[in-house]
């Protein structure tokens, strides 16, 4: 599969778009919009939909309150624009049967951080969401990132992502992880196991600086290639 990563575009996404490959799968992991206005995320779907590649994947972040604040209007939008998929706490297969297919899992919860959306208590209170993950995942898609994969603002030595999300991989091994969230954890890691990407196209002072993610990877051995 031929796969792009982009995430928190915040209404910047035409910007990146002649950066943008086209290929079998494109994920987009949360804030797409900068406070979730209807017609912030009316313009995204427009851009999304006519991107080049056959499946298009996306889920919120902390700044797209409109999927929480506007849950109707969301799914009218949703239902205009069938070849896009959102996932919230749910599953996307791609192929033809469960077993065979691509099991994507798309969360937009992270560590509460003031009063955005989609926060969640460390502990408890977000673990629930990851509970909810079936172990069979191949690809994990969660705004923020996991504790200590690619989780520091640059200039600082503390991790902030979510404790209870590495918990969560650990046990559920997934083949690839997105996040974003954090844009100046930006990168790419691999332990053995599973590929983390952090692919927030953003730098911190919220400019075009970091460059999609483009790979070719397969599914059964777990090889990613980068293009």
């Amino acid at each position: 599969m031929k796969i792009t990563l982009i995430s928190d575009t915040h209404t910047k996404h035409n910007e990146i778009t002649n950066d943008l490959i086209g290929g079998d799968l494109i994920i987009h992991a949360g804030d797409l919009s900068n406070m979730g206005y209807l017609n912030e995320i009316r313009d995204f779907f427009k851009w999304f939909k006519k991107l080049p590649y056959d499946e298009k994947v996306f889920i919120c972040g902390n700044h797209d309150f409109g999927f929480q604040d506007y849950p109707v209007e969301i799914e009218m939008m949703l239902n205009e624009h069938p070849e896009i998929d959102y996932l919230q706490d749910n599953m996307y297969v791609i192929g033809d049967d469960y077993q065979s297919g691509i099991k994507i899992w798309g969360s937009p919860w992270q560590p509460r951080f003031y009063d955005w959306a989609f926060n969640a208590d460390r502990g408890d209170d977000i673990k629930q969401h990851w509970d909810k993950i079936p172990n069979d995942i191949d690809i994990l898609v969660t705004h923020g990132p996991a504790f200590g994969h690619l989780d520091k603002i640059l200039g600082q030595s503390n991790s902030l992502g979510c404790e209870e999300l590495t918990k969560a991989i650990e046990r559920i091994k997934p083949k690839i992880h997105i996040c974003g969230h954090i844009h100046s954890g930006y990168g790419y890691k691999f332990d053995g196991t599973t590929h983390y990407f952090n692919a927030a196209v953003l730098g911190e002072r919220y400019t075009y600086q970091n460059k999609p993610f483009h790979f070719d990877w397969n599914p059964e051995t777990n090889e990613v290639t980068f293009i």
